[in-house]
């Protein structure tokens, strides 16, 4: 278990770097420590240590939308999803970069998972905030924009992780700062106008 870890954290580095296409069993091995004898020992390849990294992320990524519960304030529970997403933007930065260039690629590795796990949730989420609306209870809202909106604001921050690290100064303030812009946009957004 413990060379297991050590092959998927150094290739969770690798991939998240260098995509699927630039990341090499070598630079994996390396990363980890291990011959790459060692790496084919534990793994079959490139492919399924990719798709293994990717599947659990999927999971890790789906727990927040997950706990967005039907029978909160609806207000608040999308603001804390927002929070965090923001949270693993700032704790997982080569995850999100992992995801996104799977993402950007096409899904190759991930579209089963996506269509048979993701969808399914999607669709429920985005019932539940209809439902919301339609209870008066938030604001009129595309549910699926929504959602898309809440990703791209958050996952920003690792995607663009050299960009903002460019023009902002990456630290706990940052971080503190576009939490308070994101609840501050969010929650105008989401709050119903009184009659």
């Amino acid at each position: 278990m413990r060379n297991r870890r050590l092959i998927l954290d150094a290739a969770l580095d690798v991939f998240s770097k260098d995509g699927f296409g630039g990341a090499t069993l070598d630079a994996i091995a390396k990363g980890a420590g291990l011959s790459k004898p060692n790496v084919l020992y534990y793994f079959e390849g490139k492919s399924e240590i990719y798709v293994t990294l990717l599947s659990q992320l999927m999971e890790t990524w789906l727990d927040p939308l997950i706990e967005l519960n039907k029978r909160g304030d609806p207000v608040e529970e999308l603001l804390d999803y927002v929070q965090r997403k923001l949270d693993m933007s700032r704790d997982m930065p080569s995850e999100s970069k992992l995801f996104a260039g799977e993402i950007i690629q096409g899904a190759p590795h991930m579209g089963p998972h996506l269509r048979g796990e993701l969808k399914p949730l999607f669709d429920e989420k985005c019932a539940v905030i209809l439902t919301w609306i339609k209870e008066g209870r938030l604001a009129p809202v595309d549910p699926a924009h929504l959602i898309f909106s809440i990703w791209s604001t958050t996952q920003h921050y690792a995607d663009f992780e050299a960009q903002i690290g460019t023009l902002l100064t990456p630290d706990s303030a940052m971080h503190d700062a576009a939490a308070a812009h994101l609840e501050q946009m969010f929650r105008q957004l989401l709050t119903p106008t009184k009659s």
